[in-house]
């Protein structure tokens, strides 16, 4: 659930996928990829939805990778895509990594068990350009432009801010991103994976850095905060999870909000799990959907699109905490109920520009392994 970049346990997956692919000679991918579908920019470059909606049927599969069905609601978002369309929806590693979903695509070329479809990080989105098929759902210009391709490549599809969650019996409630490095978090602080992997991580990090005098140009600070925090014996070297979380072995977790404000709605009656948007440390920042350029099941990547970006997919985003990428034009058309659940943010509010990534990055490259390692 909790992870989006275990890098040990995903390589051995992936690498297990494609491995079982080629010892049962799996057969290559279906015709169609050539057919309209597979260069269709958008529905109307095929006669409309009601003709991308007959070949999506027509191939019968949708093949995801790299969502976890507590991950901003994507278990009841397969689900309904199903119920909808008719579609088996195959959903391989729920638990890789961005880095790992582009990998994935790379060995099962060529294959019908390839996935159809990304859901990544900025930063892996936009290294990977070459590998995507650019189209424009029905609802484009409801997608803010500094959230999406212009040419339709990728596009922004839900986000939320980075957040402290807690369990309230267990520890104090956290005020500040220093706090974490008092007497009482000793042992209970974990992160979501490796920053230089995942992007939750990577968000916590320049989260860390907002909150100890850096910024998104500087997130040395960062990086130092970590290295205090396991100095001072409080960062737990463990991938948080559903189960850590509940056992008591991560009562204190960083992650994105919406990731941490389904585990108090999953573990309401067992645990008293809260969540805290740190007000002087406000990071947010988006996945991004796209469609693989050699997807097997073209018309259906095409169909999932259109589907997570119609105000039923935007409403299922929502009600999985995460921020649907359409909300502020969605209007009363959005959940009021999920949209009050949302955790509260307030104050300055920070997203980093692809440079700033870039240089965030280089820095973790060269820096995390020797901080925390």
């Amino acid at each position: 659930m909790l992870k989006r970049g275990n890098v040990t346990t995903k390589l051995i997956g992936v690498g297990a996928l494609v491995l079982a692919v080629a010892a049962c000679g799996a057969p290559p991918a279906k015709e169609t990829q050539t057919g309209a579908a597979g260069t269709a920019k958008s529905a109307s470059e095929l006669g409309g939805m009601d003709k991308l909606v007959e070949a999506a049927k027509k191939e019968g599969k949708l093949n995801v990778i790299a969502l976890p069905p507590d991950w901003a609601n994507y278990g009841e978002i397969i689900k309904a895509f199903e119920a909808k369309y008719g579609i088996k929806v195959d959903s391989a590693q729920p638990d890789a990594s961005s880095q790992e979903e582009i990998n994935a695509a790379k060995q099962l070329k060529g294959n019908d068990r390839a996935p159809d479809v990304f859901d990544l990080g900025l930063n892996v989105a936009l290294a990977n350009k070459d590998l995507f098929a650019p189209y424009k759902v029905s609802t484009w210009d409801d997608i803010p432009a500094e959230l999406k391709d212009a040419d339709g490549l990728y596009y922004g599809d839900y986000g939320g801010f980075m957040s402290i969650g807690y369990d309230a019996a267990k520890v104090p409630a956290p005020t500040s991103v220093k706090d974490l490095l008092k007497p009482e978090y000793k042992g209970k602080v974990a992160l979501n994976g490796n920053p230089t992997e995942a992007g939750a991580a990577f968000a916590g990090v320049v989260m860390a850095s907002l909150g100890n005098g850096g910024s998104a140009d500087d997130i040395a600070p960062g990086v130092e905060f970590f290295k205090q925090l396991k100095q001072a014996g409080n960062f737990q070297p463990v991938d948080p999870s559903p189960a850590t979380i509940e056992s008591g072995q991560t009562p204190v977790v960083i992650d994105w909000d919406y990731t941490n404000a389904a585990q108090t709605e999953k573990l309401k009656g067992k645990l008293d799990w809260k969540v805290v948007v740190p007000s002087e440390a406000q990071i947010g920042g988006y996945y991004n959907q796209a469609i693989n350029k050699d997807a097997p099941h073209p018309a259906a990547a095409r169909l999932w699109q259109e589907f997570l970006y119609s105000d039923e997919g935007q409403n299922l985003y929502l009600k999985g905490m995460s921020r649907p990428v359409r909300l502020e034009k969605m209007g009363d058309k959005a959940d009021k109920a999920a949209k009050d659940k949302l955790p509260k943010t307030e104050g300055k509010q920070v997203f980093q520009t692809q440079a700033q990534a870039d240089k965030a990055k280089a820095v973790l490259t060269a820096t995390w392994a020797q901080a925390v390692g």
